[in-house]
Order: structure tokens, then sequence, then C-alpha cells
């Protein structure tokens, strides 16, 4: 670990698809946070609808996520959402956009079911330099046979695996960013370093404006292959990130209420078009 890289105390959450205002998205937006529990101490996911668009355009560089649940299995069947056995007890399943999950069938073990999240990368020495030389996080796993790596900053945490692809990294037109929380004072350092090493620094630290809620601390970089990473500032993160008793209720009110079939034949739209 580098002598300023980041501590090994970090809340790992994923923005899954894009994030507040990001480009090229910086039109009309919602967005959903949805996880398993509190975001102190689980993973997220951040779904961000973008009126206008239609559709996307999956890349490479979001590979899936990896959840430990028999009862996520026993409800797909239920369902009749269509599986796929890849090996021996963990089922691929496919998301509505195209987005892939993989299930393994055994009992919750721990208080997240969301084990690791999967990137594709071009050059796993590369990317585990960055992510574990700079950014501090601890190897768990490396496997040069098969061109993946799993790290994370702590053992309780959800992991993230790193995993080559054959050519580029491709972004497709569905790109997000992985986000990480940690004290508002460890920010400066994390930028200072980034500048030394000749990192590539996407939005430099600034503060955010949230009306009648916390302002938060944000810095976005972006690793060798142009994955977008987000620290903020927990001290105000965890203001924000406060969970809405009624937040099931308003997400299906607002699915029920959707009109945006409506929304693209006013615009004379096709809703399939991105």
């Amino acid at each position: 670990m580098r002598e300023n890289s980041c501590d090994s105390d970090k809340t790992f959450s994923l923005m899954l698809l894009r994030c507040f205002c990001s480009r090229p998205y910086d039109g009309k937006w919602s967005k959903t946070m949805v996880g398993y529990g509190p975001e102190d101490n689980h993973f997220v996911a951040e779904l961000t609808y973008n009126y206008g668009v239609g559709e996307y355009r999956l890349g490479n560089d979001f590979l899936g996520i990896t959840l430990v649940s028999s009862q996520a299995v026993s409800n797909a069947k239920k369902l009749g959402w269509p599986l796929k056995e890849v090996t021996t007890g963990i089922f691929e399943a496919e998301a509505p956009g195209g987005y892939r999950f993989y299930l393994e069938d055994k009992e919750q073990l721990r208080q997240d079911p969301v084990l690791k999240v999967t990137l594709g990368v071009s050059d796993l020495q590369k990317s585990v330099n960055y992510w574990s030389g700079l950014l501090g996080m601890k190897i768990y796993e490396k496997d040069e046979g098969k061109q993946r790596a799993l790290l994370g900053y702590a053992d309780n945490q959800c992991k993230l695996e790193l995993k080559t692809v054959a050519g580029a990294v491709d972004h497709g037109t569905a790109f997000g960013r992985i986000a990480f929380s940690c004290p508002k004072d460890e920010l400066p350092n994390i930028e200072a370093l980034m500048k030394k090493e000749n990192q590539r620094i996407l939005t430099p630290l600034v503060s955010l404006d949230t009306p009648g809620k916390a302002t938060v601390q944000v810095i976005i970089l972006a690793d060798p292959d142009g994955h977008e990473i987000c620290f903020v500032g927990d001290e105000a993160f965890r203001d924000l990130s406060k969970v809405d008793p009624n937040g099931d209720k308003l997400l299906d009110d607002a699915m029920a209420a959707d009109n945006s079939d409506k929304w693209f034949a006013a615009q004379k739209m096709k809703k399939a078009a991105a």
C-alpha cells in the first residue's frame, strides 16, 4: 500500500448506470438507489432513468454482479425468469436492458448477499497496479491463468473483480461508475496522489450542494481503461444515504404511473431508439 493511498475503511457501492448528470446524459433524469440494506454497510446500485433515451448499447466494461442467495435462485424459478447454469450451483440471469447477474445457489451467510462486481480490463497487471498500488485495495485472489483478480477494501464488503477481455474495453453508451465513501479529509490526499502520478482526474475535488440536505465532497477519477471511480466524503454521504422508509412504495407508485410510452409518442420518438 502506498504511503498516501486510500485507507481500508471504505463503503463500496456501485453506480450501475449513469450517475448524477453524467455526460452525455445531462437532461432530465430520475434515480433510485437499491440494495439489501443501508448504504452504511451494504452494496447498493444506482439505477438512473434518463428521459428521452429509449435504450443503451452495452459494452464489455461491466461484466456482472454476483449474489450468494438460494432465495434469489428460488425467486427466479418461481417467477419463470430465465436462468442458465454456467457451473454447478451458479446461475446466470439477465436483467432488463441486458445486465448480467450471477446467482450462487447457497444459503446467505453474510449480511449482504452481494459478493462481487466484475469489470472488464484490457491489461490485468496494469489494472491491479492501479487499483491496489495507487488506490490501496487489498488483493484477495489473483489467477493469471483465468486472467482475473479479486480486490477489496475490507473482508466483509462486496469485492471488485477485474477480468481480462479481448481487445480494448468498450464502455458502450451505458457506462457507469464505481463509488466509494471515505473520510472527507482524505479526499485532498487522493487528488494529490493522482496528480503526482499523472493519473486521469475527470472531476477535481468539488463540493456539491443538495437543497435541504448535506453538502457532499466528491472527486471522480478514471482507471487505465476509463472506468470511472468516484470517492465521496463519508460524513455527508451518510446523511444523504439514509434509508427512506417509504422507498419501496415510492418506487412502485412511480413505475405504476409510468407514462413513458405517451411521452415518447408526444415527442414523436420511438422508445427503442437511443
